[in-house]
Formats: structure tokens, C-alpha cells, sequence
């Protein structure tokens, strides 16, 4: 702590701002600002000057729109269609989606007073198992395309099939029945 205090006691008696600056300094100084070569303003032609403006306006209006059409993409959305992750899960999103509306349209054909109970609920099972996928596709958008996620929308199309697939095995049953002439039916 002495040496501490001897230190500053020998910094405090010398005076180290002792140099000033020559009196030719100041004139040098100046002299070398004027030798400074000047940028030179561009010379602006007075069309472009005047529509300058006119452009940033709609350059500004066509990021609007594109924006709202959706050509770029939101940075604040989570949501990651499966066949965004590679090109072979584009083929299997393809393949599933075709083949869930080929097996849509043919329970839709199958449609009968007989049926319709059966197939309306098969479409309310329908519309869970879409929401579900709507929710996995956050989840692909939040967890970096984590392959347990991509697992689970896959395992959600082949449900989808499989539930259209056993719906129409139980409305040709049912038209089976229905087409029976049981009176004939010999025991």
C-alpha cells in the first residue's frame, strides 16, 4: 500500500504535457486541407432526379404486393410440408396424396342412404387425422425436420389409407348385403 502511494506521489510532481505544437503547425494544416484534391459532386441530369422518387414508390408498392401474394416466403412461419425436406419425401407426399383422393373418390361413388353414416364418419376421422398432420407440419418447421417428425407424417398418410381402405371394404359389405336375396336362400 507505501509503494502504492510512493508511486503516485512521484506521477504527481512530474508534468508530462509539456510539448506543444510549433506555430507553423496550424498554417501547414490548413495548407495541406486546400492541396486536398475535392471529390466532385456527380452531376445529375434532371429527368432521373425527378423520377427517383416515382421509382422508389413503386418499387416499394411491388414488394408490397409480392409480399401479400406470398412469393416471399414468412419468416415467421413454422410450418414445413413434408416434401420440402428432400426429393424423395416429395415423391412419397405425392404418392400418399394421390392415393388418399383416388380412395376419396371412390368411397364419394360408394355413397348410399345405407352408407352415409359410415361415411360421414369416416370423413370426421378423416378431418382429425389432417389436423394432426397440419400440427406435425409445425413441428417439421420447428424441429430442423427431426426425422422422428417426418416418421410420424408418413405413419399419418398410411392411417388416412388405411381407414379409407377398411371404410370401403365395410360399404361393399353393407352393398353386399343390401344385393342378398335372402328369400331365396335355401337352409
Amino acid at each position: 500500500m507505501k509503494n502504492d502511494r510512493d508511486l503516485k506521489d512521484l506521477f504527481d510532481g512530474l508534468d508530462f504535457d509539456i510539448d506543444e505544437p510549433t506555430p507553423q503547425h496550424e498554417d501547414r494544416f490548413r495548407e495541406k486541407l486546400r492541396q486536398r484534391p475535392q471529390k466532385k459532386k456527380p452531376r445529375h441530369n434532371g429527368l432521373i432526379t425527378m423520377w427517383l422518387p416515382v421509382m422508389a414508390v413503386a418499387a416499394s408498392f411491388l414488394a408490397a404486393v409480392l409480399l401479400f401474394q406470398g412469393v416471399f416466403a414468412n419468416p415467421f412461419s413454422h410450418t414445413q410440408e413434408l416434401a420440402n425436406v428432400s426429393p424423395e419425401m416429395k415423391q412419397t407426399q405425392e404418392f400418399y396424396s394421390s392415393v388418399i383422393r383416388t380412395e376419396l373418390a371412390a368411397l364419394q361413388e360408394q355413397k348410399t342412404p345405407e352408407t352415409e353414416a359410415v361415411i360421414n364418419d369416416a370423413l370426421a376421422q378423416l378431418d382429425i387425422l389432417e389436423k394432426d398432420y397440419q400440427n406435425l407440419k409445425k413441428d417439421l418447421g420447428k424441429s430442423g425436420q427431426d426425422q422422428r417428425v417426418i416418421f410420424a407424417m408418413i405413419t399419418n398418410f398410411q392411417k388416412r389409407i388405411d381407414l379409407l381402405k377398411m371404410v370401403l371394404e365395410k360399404v361393399n359389405d353393407i352393398n353386399t348385403l343390401k344385393n342378398t336375396n335372402h328369400e331365396n336362400t335355401i337352409i
